[in-house]
This record gives C-alpha cells, sequence and structure tokens, in this order.
C-alpha cells in the first residue's frame, strides 16, 4: 500500500487557496507519498512540468527523465513491484500517451498499482483532430483499472486520492488520468484531499473470506493425502508470503508457485518444488498432476501454466483464493472458492486450525513428499558445461552466487526462464513481466527498483534481441547514476522463437537470427558512459561477475553463450504439464511415472509396453 505520510514540508490546507490544476496534481501526488516519477515532457503536459519544476527546487519530490515512454511505463512497474507502493509516470499528449500503452498493458496483466499521468489538448480542441491530439482515455479502456479524464480541475485533488486508492487496494492495477492543457492552467480555489479521505460507493472490495468457505477449506486439507500449494502473484501483492510458510509447514504441503508467485515461498525450503509450468521442474510438473488437493492461492490458472487445461491437476480437488471474484472459477471451477485478501484469507485458516486445535500430523504427507523427493532426485535441473563454449544456465548460476540477495528484473524469452529456474529470490526480489511478456521491460524496470531502493543491488538479466527493444535507457541510467547491473545473455538469436521454429515449424528460422546487426557492446555502453564487459569464455566469467558487482555505477555484460542451447524442460503446446520433453535420462525409474508417461516424448502408455508406440523409446 502506498505510503499516507505527508512530507514535512508539505504544509497542511484547511482553507481554500488560489492555485492552478497542475498545482493540485503535483501537491496531490506529493501528499500521497510519491517521491519519484518517471516521465517525459510535451507541449500538452508542459504546465505540469512546469509546476514539477519548483516542487523539485523545494525538494518535495524527483523527476526521472526517461529516453521513451515506455522506458517510463516500465521503470514505475520495477518501482512498484519492488516496494508494493504505487509507481507513477508522466507522459505527453497524442504519441508521448500512446507510448506507455505496451506498460500500461504490461502492468495491467500483472496487478501492478500504478498512476498514469498523460497530457491533452485543451477541452475545446478535444474531438476536432488536434495536433498531437489521442483518445487515450478510449485507447486503454480494457488495459487500465480505471480511469479518468479531468474536465474541471477543482476535481483534480479527488481525482487523485480516488486513483491512488483504485489501484492500491483490492486487485492492484493502473488507473490513467488524461490532463487537458487548459486544465493545468486553470486556477481555482484549492483545498487538498488527504490520502484514505475519499469515499467510492460501490467499490468496496471482498477482503475477508466466508467463515463457511474457511471451514469447507480445512475439511479438504484435513482430507487430503497428496495435497499441493499453487502460489501466484496475488500472495506478492498481498505480502502473505509469512502466511504460505506458516500454512505449508503446518500441514507439511509442498510448495509450488508461478513465474509471478517467485519469492512468495522460499525455494531453498524442503517443501519448495520451485515454478510450475511450460518451463517449470519436471518435479512441480508432476506434482500438480498427481496431487488429490489443490490450493490455488493468488493464481489465475493462466494457460503457460495449466498447459491442456482439462488435465491439469485432473485428479484433485480444488481450493481458490483470490482478491477477484472474476478470476475464481474463470478457467477451472473449484470445489471451494474464497474471494478475499490473499493475506486475511490466509490468517483466518490459521487462526481456525488454532481454534479446532487440530493437531499436527505430519505422517500423511509424508510418502507424497518422499515421492517428491525422488522426482527431484530423478529430474534435476541440469547446469550444461559445452565443452567450448559457455552454457547460459552457467551465467545465470554465478551471478546467484555472487549475488544472492539482489533484486533481480528480466526481459522476455529463454533467459527469463532459465532466471525463474536458477535464480532463487524472496519476496519483491523477482520483478518480470509475465502476463504480456513484454521484450525490453529488464532495464527500465531495473531503474524503477534501484530509484526506489538505492541501497540494493538491482540486477537485469536481459536477452541480446530483449535488451535492443530498450537500450536507449542507459543514457537514463548515466545521466541520474543508477547504479544498474545489466547481464545480456547473447546467443545472437531471439532465443525462444528460434527454440520454438526448431521444435514446431521443421527448423525454419525466418526473422530470429540477431547477430547481423548487433552492437559491439562495450563500445556501446562507452558511448553512454556506462562500463561495458564482453565475457566471451567460461574462464572470464567468476571474474566479469565480481568486477561488474564492484563497480560504483551501471555496468553492462555482454555474455556470449552457446548459440543453440534450449530451455528445459518444456510442456509442448495443447499437452498436459506431465507430458515435458527435455527432461534428463533417468538414473532410477518411478514405476508410477514410467507407466504412464514416456519420459523423451511423454506420450501415454499402457503399463505393458517395453518400448514409447509414440517415439520408440526404451522404457
Amino acid at each position: 500500500m502506498v505510503s499516507t505520510s505527508v512530507p514535512k514540508n508539505i504544509q497542511s490546507v484547511t482553507t481554500p487557496q488560489r492555485q492552478t490544476g497542475a498545482f493540485a496534481l503535483i501537491d496531490s501526488l506529493c501528499r500521497h507519498g510519491v517521491k519519484h516519477i518517471f516521465g517525459y515532457p510535451g507541449g500538452a503536459i508542459l504546465p505540469i512540468y512546469d509546476e514539477l519544476y519548483r516542487a523539485e527546487a523545494r525538494g518535495e519530490i524527483q523527476h526521472i527523465l526517461v529516453r521513451h515512454e515506455q522506458g517510463a511505463a516500465h521503470a514505475a512497474d520495477g518501482y512498484a513491484r519492488a516496494t508494493g507502493k504505487v509507481g507513477v509516470c508522466f507522459g505527453t499528449s497524442g504519441p508521448g500517451a500512446t507510448n506507455l500503452v505496451t506498460g500500461i498493458a504490461t502492468a495491467h496483466m500483472d496487478s501492478i498499482p500504478m498512476v498514469v499521468v498523460t497530457g491533452q489538448v485543451a477541452r475545446s480542441a478535444i474531438g476536432s483532430d488536434a495536433f498531437q491530439e489521442t483518445d487515450i482515455f478510449g485507447i486503454t479502456l480494457p488495459i487500465v483499472k480505471h480511469s479518468y479524464v479531468v474536465r474541471q480541475a477543482q476535481d483534480m485533488a479527488r481525482i487523485v486520492a480516488e486513483a491512488f486508492h483504485l489501484a492500491s487496494t483490492g486487485r492492484p492495477g493502473p488507473v490513467l488520468i488524461d490532463v487537458p492543457k487548459d486544465v493545468g492552467l486553470e486556477e481555482f480555489d484549492y483545498i487538498p484531499v488527504e490520502p484514505g479521505a475519499v469515499k467510492l460507493p460501490g467499490y468496496r472490495p471482498t477482503v475477508k473470506g466466508n467463515p463457511r468457505q474457511i471451514n469447507a477449506a480445512l475439511e479438504l486439507i484435513e482430507a487430503a493425502k497428496q495435497p499441493l500449494l499453487y502460489v501466484g502473484g496475488g500472495a506478492i501483492a498481498a505480502d502473505a508470503h509469512a502466511q504460505v510458510h506458516e500454512l505449508a509447514e503446518r500441514f507439511q504441503i509442498p510448495v509450488t508457485t508461478t513465474l509471478m508467485g517467485l519469492g512468495s515461498f522460499d525455494e531453498h525450503h524442503p517443501l519448495s518444488v520451485g515454478m510450475l509450468g511450460m518451463h517449470g521442474t519436471a518435479y512441480a510438473n508432476f506434482a500438480v498432476s498427481e496431487c488429490d488437493l489443490l490450493i490455488a492461492v493468488g493464481a489465475r490458472f493462466d494457460d503457460r501454466v495449466t498447459g491442456k487445461l482439462d488435465e491439469f491437476a485432473s485428479r484433485a480437488k480444488v481450493i481458490h483464493i483470490d482478491i477477484d471474484p472474476a478470476e475464481v472459477g474463470k478457467n477451472r471451477a473449484p470445489e471451494v472458492p474464497i474471494v478475499g485478501d490473499v493475506r486475511q484469507v490466509l490468517e483466518q485458516l490459521l487462526q481456525r486450525v488454532k481454534e479446532l486445535n487440530l493437531p499436527a500430523n505430519p505422517e500423511k504427507t509424508k510418502s507424497w513428499l518422499e515421492k517428491i523427493k525422488r522426482w527431484q532426485q530423478d529430474y534435476p535441473l541440469e547446469v550444461p558445461q559445452p565443452a567450448e563454449s559457455l552454457s547460459p544456465q552457467e551465467v545465470i548460476v554465478e551471478i546467484a552466487r555472487q549475488a544472492p540477495h539482489a533484486y533481480y528484473t528480466t526481459d522476455v524469452g529463454q533467459h527469463q526462464m532459465w532466471a525463474a529456474q536458477f535464480l532463487h529470490t524472496g519476496p519483491r526480489r523477482w520483478i518480470s513481466s509475465a502476463g504480456l511478456g513484454t521484450m525490453g521491460y529488464g532495464v527500465p524496470a531495473a531503474m524503477g527498483a534501484k530509484v526506489a531502493l538505492p541501497d540494493r543491488e538491482v540486477i537485469c538479466i536481459s536477452g541480446d534481441a530483449s535488451f535492443q527493444m530498450n537500450l536507449q535507457e542507459l543514457g537514463t541510467l548515466a545521466q541520474y547514476g543508477i547504479n544498474v547491473k545489466t547481464v545480456i545473455i547473447n546467443n545472437g538469436w531471439q532465443g525462444m522463437v528460434r527454440q520454438w521454429q526448431q521444435a514446431f515449424y521443421e527448423e525454419r528460422y525466418s526473422s530470429s537470427n540477431m547477430e547481423v546487426g548487433m552492437p559491439d557492446i562495450e563500445i556501446f555502453a562507452k558511448a553512454y558512459g556506462v562500463k561495458g564487459i564482453i565475457v566471451r569464455d567460461r574462464a572470464q566469467l567468476t571474474d566479469a561477475i565480481a568486477e561488474m558487482l564492484a563497480y560504483d555505477g551501471p555496468v553492462l555484460i555482454d555474455a556470449r553463450v552457446t548459440r543453440d542451447e534450449n530451455c528445459y524442460p518444456m510442456v509442448p503446446p495443447g499437452k498436459s504439464n506431465a507430458q515435458m520433453v527435455g527432461l534428463p535420462k533417468r538414473k532410477k525409474l518411478d514405476r508410477a511415472i514410467k507407466l504412464i508417461y514416456c519420459t523423451n516424448c511423454g506420450a501415454k502408455n499402457p503399463a505393458t509396453n517395453n518400448f514409447c508406440p509414440e517415439c520408440g523409446t526404451k522404457l
């Protein structure tokens, strides 16, 4: 939730003062605890920037000038994910506003609290196709939680207060405030609206779980022999990691997380089975395929998690806990739906356990945990060490070894999945575009996280294709001395596209080779005043990472890795989670899985077969 403390240099106002709409906006942002704004000026938003200039001079707020508005949106997003506070970004009308759209959609898909302020042409010109006029209100309607066009300057303070309340409560999300230029200039008798003072009739998110459903959930948990906690981004948004941990330990339930849920449960804990889904761990995917109870906590049964939906957790009863009633039952009908804030619902569950004095029974899930442990031993995540080159996984493992407590952002592709597999982070220390899969997200998101948390190490794991989507933000890092470290996993391809073309398109590599035209990263970084390092082989890796971390300033590493390494395990499109490809050859076969699925192609097999009828692999 956003801080409600008013900065000391903001005076309490009880009587009207003659001010402009722009003043009301900036003053209201300061009153809502905003310390940083990411943005880019332009004609329609100049009245707001003029007032921002005065606020910066008074030391009330800092503006970070990005090189592209998309960078502003991603930076505000990263700021919000790292802190749990509302991120704020500015853009002018027309192209400035439309350049924010990808960042708004990214935040919307991942339920990230943001307030986006755009300039607009004067009220009298709206609808006339004036210079740099776009209907950003209409354009963004499907990708915001709510939006406003400020028609009267006297509404500004109320709208800002409402926007922050909406963005940060219930299911979080981005809120747009579109400000016509003349509204910013208009004078009126200004009285501030303090945080928490707004009333929104009809907007009352359910935060407490229904007691009957709590009891019903406990009955299923008590009866289950092979339960599994499936934890998503809602647990991060609700700061529910302590409650997830307590529930898992109390009932000895293994925990798997989504890409958005990484960090909500300690992956070094014996009950952790890591991430599930398309590139999840084999043991997480086998566990979800065989569990008899699935407890979904702040997760939305996304297609990258479920694979073939009708075979996802097909043996299990489902408890679904989520703040958004529209998500409960949307893709999978639960036996016990619970609408409410994830942390509060889990606290209710745990309190009910104490009230009923339910005895601990670790023996109940012992055989289930032993089965999962065998899968973990037989199907570990592997770090290949090719004889003549450096593997991407080696780079990520070495970064994790030297910076175990860093905040990590990623771009999107193979490097994102390897980072998800091999980085073991804590709450809010994993920052990645999950729902929209936005290339170019990593560097500006890292910038936002580092501005929010200047004393924390912030590292961006990028790919050579993703990095080039927003590489101009190195200029922002250089201008403000934002100490972000970026490591490019450079294989000369759009890596995930190449992998799919190899696997499903008969190796027709259409427009996915990025080798020609890739800039010399060392020279490119130097041109921006950023330190650049090239890693060409394994012998250079450890020292290069250490040099990067020791350097006081932004650093860009170009790690030249194996060109044709694929990201495994992988659930092919249309297959169930248990039908993974790319699994390591097992040293010891678990008969239950051997008789159900081929370890090579994932096809189902009758118990009497010694060879897979689909691919011929000896079972």
